[in-house]
């Protein structure tokens, strides 16, 4: 099993994922397009994309000239049956690869909130083993209108598509499940400076929600990301079977 794995933005990395993707033995590629690296031209040798979060905007091709070209990759890998994941900014240049309308601002989320899974995510083999509603991480200011046809698999009262599908297997999810708390730890190192200023008094909660919260934001964490390593399996049985 073989997995590109895109960063956009420094400090970034695949947590949860990156956890699950070891306990299937995939060999993972990864490319930092934030640091000018190329993406390749197709899907093929690949049995997954997973495309991380960052500070940008998903309409910021002139701060991150690379968009556009990881966009149609990313309908690529959808288009050819692969599994795909876009987390945070990857959720938002998802549903800008499929046609779906980005709206910049407006949709703060921050800290562990609450998600609820919408009839068909409680019924989506990624989601399934998870309960109705769940804590995760959220660090973001965007949000999205679906592309047509894409499945809405969860939301909550902020922002009503947190998790959607595109065909088999094409995920975006708008919250950070892939952070766990040594994750959410380093982040706030990090970003120390820019918290300090946009989310005063989070060095005093963040121990409180941590150990409040990050338990069981960090087992739905897990379960989604086997849950999502899990469909390329399917997707290189059916290619196989071609």
């Amino acid at each position: 099993m073989r997995v590109l794995a895109v960063q956009n933005f420094a400090g970034t990395g695949l947590g949860q994922v990156g956890a699950a993707l070891d306990e299937a033995g995939a060999a993972v590629e990864l490319v930092r397009a934030d640091l000018g690296d190329a993406l390749p031209g197709a899907p093929d040798g690949y049995d997954g994309l997973v495309v991380l979060g960052g500070g940008q905007n998903a309409l910021a091709d002139g701060e991150s000239p690379w968009l556009p070209r990881l966009c149609a990759l990313m309908r690529d890998f959808g288009d050819s049956g692969r599994s795909v994941l876009g987390i945070c900014l990857g959720s938002q240049l998802l549903a800008r690869a499929y046609g779906g309308h980005n709206i910049i601002g407006g949709a703060s989320e921050f800290g562990w909130r609450e998600v609820e899974l919408t009839p068909e995510g409680a019924a989506d083999p990624v989601l399934a083993a998870l309960p109705a509603s769940f804590r995760t991480f959220q660090w973001h200011d965007d949000t999205f209108i679906l592309p047509r046809g894409a499945v809405r698999l969860a939301g909550n009262l902020s922002v009503h598509n947190q998790a959607f599908r595109v065909g088999r297997a094409a995920y975006g999810f708008q919250f950070h499940f892939e952070a766990d708390r040594p994750m959410v730890e380093m982040w706030a190192e990090t970003f120390a400076e820019w918290l300090a200023e946009r989310q005063p008094g989070w060095s005093e909660r963040h121990p409180l929600e941590a150990a409040c919260f990050g338990p069981q934001a960090d087992a739905a964490g897990l379960a989604i990301a086997r849950g999502w390593v899990a469909t390329m399996a399917s997707s290189s049985s059916a290619r196989a079977s071609r």
